[in-house]
C-alpha cells in the first residue's frame, strides 16, 4: 500500500510545484505551452524509445491485454456514442474525452504502483504498449486530421501516425526490443537524458494550467466530466474484471494486476495532446484531477479485496 501512496504523493508535489511558479508568478501561461511543447516533441518520443526498447513486447500476446483492451474499448465507446449523440461534441473534444475516459496511466504512476504493489513492473508493459502503440498513434491521426482544414486523403490519414514523433520513438523501441539491438553510448545517454524531463515537464505544466485556468468545473460541463471520471475510475475496471475473471478464467494474483491496472488513473499526456491540439483541454485537466484523486481509494479497495 504504501507503494500506491508514495507513487500518488511524487505526482501531486511535482504537480503543486508547477502551481506554485505559476501562483508566484515565476512562471505564466506560455511557460506552461513551451512545457507542453517540449515534452510533446522531444522529451516523450526520447522516453519511447528507452522504454519500450527494454521491455518484452511479446507481453502483450496475453489475458492481461485482452482484459485491458476491453476495459478501454468500452469504456471509450460508451463516452463517444454520448458526447455525439446527446452534446454534439467535435471530433476533436470527442477524442480527448474517450482519451480522458479510458487512457490509463501506466507510465509514471503505473510503474510504481507495478512494482511495489504487484511486485513486478512487467505487468504494466501490456497495457503501456497498447496504448502507446495502438490507442496513442490511432488517436493522435484523428487529432491531426481535425486541426486540418479540408479533408484528408485515406493515405494521408493513414501516414499521420508514422509521421508524429511520440508513435516515431514509440516504434523505435520496439524495433529494439524485438532485434535485441543496442544503441550506442552516445545516442542512448542524450535519449535517457531527454526522456527523463518527460514526466517532470507533463505535471509541471499540468500544475500551471491549474493555478492559472479556470477552477474545477468551471468552462465546461459537469456532466461531461463526471462521466469521463465515473468511466474511468468504475467502468473500465470492472469491465477488465470482468472479461479477465468470468470469461478467461483468470485468478489470484494475476487478476489483481490486470484490475488495478486498468483502474489507474487518466494519464496526464493526455493534457499534452489536448493543449497541443487546443481540444477539450479543460475536461482533460479537470479529468486527470479527478482520476489521480479518486483511484487512491480504488485502489487501495481493489488490493483490499482482490489481494
Amino acid at each position: 500500500m504504501q507503494g500506491v501512496l508514495t507513487g500518488f504523493a511524487t505526482i501531486g508535489v511535482v504537480i503543486g510545484v508547477g502551481a506554485l511558479l505559476a501562483h508566484l508568478r515565476i512562471v505564466d501561461a506560455s511557460a506552461q505551452q513551451v512545457l507542453s511543447k517540449v515534452a510533446f516533441f522531444v522529451a516523450s518520443p526520447a522516453l519511447m524509445v528507452m522504454t519500450l526498447s527494454r521491455a518484452n513486447v511479446h507481453d502483450v500476446l496475453s489475458s492481461n491485454l485482452i482484459a485491458s483492451v476491453a476495459g478501454a474499448v468500452v469504456a471509450a465507446s460508451v463516452y463517444v456514442t454520448i458526447a455525439r449523440l446527446v452534446w454534439h461534441r467535435s471530433l476533436g473534444d470527442t477524442t480527448i474525452g474517450a482519451l480522458s475516459a479510458a487512457y490509463v496511466n501506466a507510465g509514471n504512476l503505473g510503474i510504481p504502483v507495478a512494482s511495489y504493489v504487484l511486485g513486478d513492473a512487467a505487468y504494466v508493459a501490456p497495457t503501456l504498449l497498447l496504448q502507446m502503440l495502438v490507442l496513442q498513434p490511432l488517436a493522435l491521426a484523428v487529432l491531426d486530421a481535425d486541426s486540418r482544414e479540408g479533408r484528408l486523403r485515406w493515405w494521408q490519414f493513414a501516414s499521420r501516425p508514422i509521421r508524429n514523433p511520440l508513435t516515431v520513438g514509440s516504434l523505435l523501441g520496439v524495433v529494439l526490443s524485438l532485434t535485441g539491438w543496442t544503441l550506442p553510448a552516445f545516442v542512448a545517454n542524450p535519449l535517457e537524458l531527454l526522456g527523463n524531463m518527460a514526466v517532470p515537464s507533463m505535471l509541471v505544466a499540468y500544475g500551471v494550467a491549474l493555478r492559472l485556468g479556470p477552477g474545477l468545473g468551471r468552462a465546461g460541463s459537469a456532466a461531461e466530466l463526471a462521466t469521463t471520471s465515473l468511466l474511468k475510475l468504475l467502468v473500465q475496471p470492472l469491465v477488465a474484471w470482468f472479461v479477465a475473471s468470468v470469461v478467461l478464467g483468470v485468478e489470484g494474483h494475476a487478476l489483481l494486476a490486470i484490475v488495478v491496472t486498468s483502474a489507474l488513473p487518466t494519464a496526464q499526456n493526455i493534457f499534452v495532446h489536448a493543449t497541443r491540439y487546443d481540444r477539450a483541454t479543460t475536461l482533460a485537466r479537470d479529468t486527470i484531477l479527478i482520476t489521480t484523486v479518486g483511484s487512491v481509494p480504488v485502489i487501495l479497495l481493489l488490493a483490499w479485496v482482490l489481494g
